[in-house]
């Protein structure tokens, strides 16, 4: 099976310590198509299991685990995210956005290059990260060590997203801390107890160590004229194209089944490009089987 390759933005620590940045991957299939529209678990949680299942390997490890998918940096699996996206149903995205401004509300057409997206990769990166902090409570400095956000973090907060944003960022920091001056067992009743200061300022120097996807766009509304800074959600456009195609994955699996007689598992493991390339050569047969008919 065809493997794409490309090098993470971060990159995953084995057991050992040993950083691997550079990853395979293979397109999306029937089996990976279904499990997205199933809607049976947490968007983050799809996202482990999409990417426990289209990652090969990840430097020399070729046996990918959930633990794995699931250890991997936030911005690795929305950096991988992107390029499933892009070898599943290519490299250009067509969009609509809604103009913001309450009083218009007007449909923007989009597109854009995924190769285009800035990626900020970061060369140092490390298992985890030091920082002294002033506490003004206390009238000195403190240490702190934390790792930066991961796969599990987000399926933890996801259960969550009901709490206010100051209750989500002491889920995030009870999760990321490892230590604080000598104590290591970190929950999120001592996250609470740290200065507001101090809990921003680690939010603050989380960022500052994390590589990033710019998926921003500045836009101009034809309607009213004015611009804007919008986000591009990039995990609700490409499961929702997914979705849209679903009832579509399903006919041609009957139509291929059909015509060539391969099993059902055979042709859920198939990528999208090579279904559709198998329908287009025997629509083409088909075609001509008529004409000469005729």
């Amino acid at each position: 099976m065809h493997e794409y390759v490309c090098t993470l933005p971060g990159g995953y620590f084995d057991p050992e310590g040993k950083l691997h940045r550079e990853v395979a991957l293979r397109a999306l299939g029937g089996y990976e198509e279904e499990l997205i529209t199933s809607g049976l678990q947490t968007p983050p949680r799809q996202i482990t299991r999409l990417l426990q299942r289209c990652i090969q390997r990840i430097g020399d490890i070729t046996t990918i685990t959930e633990e794995i998918a699931r250890d991997l940096l936030v911005v690795d699996r929305e950096f991988i995210l992107l390029m499933l996206r892009k070898i599943t149903f290519g490299n250009v995205v067509v969009a609509k956005l809604a103009c913001p401004w309450p009083d218009c509300l007007k449909p923007i057409d989009i597109d854009f290059k995924i190769d285009d997206v800035p990626v900020s990769a970061l060369e140092d990166i490390q298992p985890d990260y030091a920082c002294m902090l002033y506490d003004e409570r206390l009238g000195a400095s403190r240490e702190f060590v934390f790792r930066l956000p991961k796969g599990r973090d987000q399926e933890h907060i996801s259960h969550h997203l009901d709490e206010d944003e100051s209750s989500l960022l002491t889920q995030l920091l009870s999760h990321c801390l490892l230590r604080i001056e000598r104590d290591t067992q970190i929950d999120a009743h001592k996250v609470r107890d740290l200065s507001a200061a101090i809990r921003a300022n680690l939010e603050i120097e989380i960022e500052a160590r994390c590589p990033s996807i710019d998926l921003t766009m500045e836009l101009t509304c034809p309607e009213c004229s004015r611009s804007f800074v919008a986000p591009f959600e990039l995990q609700d456009f490409f499961f929702g194209e997914v979705k849209t195609n679903i009832e579509l994955l399903y006919r041609e699996i009957h139509y291929l089944a059909f015509h060539y007689h391969w099993s059902e598992a055979e042709l859920m493991n198939m990528p999208r490009t090579r279904r559709q390339r198998y329908i287009d050569i025997l629509s083409s047969e088909i075609e001509k089987i008529n004409d000469k008919a005729h």
